[in-house]
């Protein structure tokens, strides 16, 4: 969704630049942010304030700088003004007030960036170095505990090349789900235009109490990362937490999601391979071992030579949270289903979900 068109308005004559700035502010759609009656303010005023578009007298055109359109405005039609506007680049021109109403619409389509929305979720970014160590296993039950707690929660999979949590969702056990279920690559296509509302409309609740957004079901649907930020932070300000499942690699859209994630659950097994793979991650991104947004959580702990004690040795931290060995993981993702609430590893995420922003204590889940 867009804000008002942030306009920067180039003219000398002051009843001139009256009379547009109240039609402009009467429309709802264009804000004036600054005025610049020569070539010097002009060029300060765009430097300063970035605006979406510039509105100018035909001779102060040329000093609009590169990258900010520019519409021209004129008292009359003159072949000189035309001149101007078309050596200057102009991306259009007005006589005022004749073309009134025109200009109006032409400004009110021009808003170059969506508006800001106010951030209330805890954004939570899940990530393992590589398969098999239960990344998705983690996301989604996450999801279900921060959901029995009374809390909002949207569960996004950004990982392009995979439909792990459709899968372990059942979405390709139920075609009736398929029809209910849209994919990030749909929901990124119309981001800019995105509302909290729209986006709760447009995920897929689950009876379990939290929605979902699942990857792309095509291959060959690649989703950029700028699109991607949007989404979750309209998310963000709709849900109160947003719990992110990455890819195992390092590529744009999951660094991004690491970065600018509040938290992130690095999800790793007990052996010298899961181990290996996690510090090169952490190493990569310059992860500090006091960094409070990394956590990790180790997953499916059995008795071994490498016990959970051995991560604060490794690593400078101990694990946020211990999922031990439950045969029933295996079983229910099999058949596309969330273990039962009462299991030993719900039971472990659920306490790790406790921790994930503001905890209210969950029913259901010990």
């Amino acid at each position: 969704m867009h804000g008002p068109t942030r306009v920067v308005l180039a003219l000398d004559a002051p009843d001139v630049s009256d009379e547009v700035i109240h039609a402009l502010d009467r429309s709802g759609g264009a804000q004036v942010v600054a005025t610049a009656p020569d070539a010097r303010q002009l060029t300060e005023a765009s430097r300063q304030l970035e605006p979406d578009l510039i509105l100018a007298e035909p001779r102060l055109a040329a000093s609009v700088p590169p990258g900010i359109p520019c519409i021209t405005i004129a008292s009359r039609e003159s072949v000189p003004a035309l001149r101007a506007a078309i050596e200057a680049g102009a991306a259009g021109f007005f006589v005022w007030p004749l073309e009134r109403d025109e200009l109006v619409e032409r400004v009110c389509r021009s808003a170059g960036r969506p508006m800001a929305l106010e951030r209330r979720a805890t954004v939570v970014a899940v990530h393992a170095s590589r398969g098999g160590a239960g990344c998705t296993f983690i996301a989604t039950h996450l999801a279900w505990a921060v959901a029995t707690s009374d809390r909002s929660c949207l569960l996004i999979d950004v990982d392009p090349d995979g439909d792990d949590v459709a899968m372990a969702l059942g979405v390709a056990h139920d075609s009736t789900d398929d029809e209910r279920v849209h994919p990030i690559s749909d929901i990124a296509a119309v981001a800019d235009e995105l509302t909290p509302e729209a986006l709760v409309h447009a995920a897929w609740a689950r009876p379990e109490g939290f929605h979902v957004i699942v990857a792309p079901r095509e291959p060959g649907e690649p989703v950029g990362t700028a699109q991607v930020r949007r989404v979750i932070d309209v998310a963000a300000a709709g849900f109160d937490v947003v719990v992110l499942h990455t890819a195992h690699g390092l590529d744009d859209v999951t660094r991004m999601c690491l970065g600018d994630a509040d938290i992130v659950y690095e999800v790793l097994t007990l052996d010298v391979g899961s181990f290996r793979g996690t510090s090169r991650t952490m190493t990569g991104l310059g992860v500090e071992p006091d960094d409070p947004r990394w956590r990790l959580v180790v997953n499916r702990a059995a008795r071994a030579e490498v016990v959970p004690a051995d991560v604060r040795r490794v690593f400078g931290r101990s694990a946020e949270a211990v999922i031990p060995v439950d045969p029933s993981v295996r079983r229910a993702q099999d058949r596309g289903r969330l273990v039962s609430a009462r299991s030993r590893a719900m039971r472990a995420v659920g306490r790790a979900a406790r921790r994930v922003g503001p905890a209210v204590e969950a029913e259901g889940v010990a």
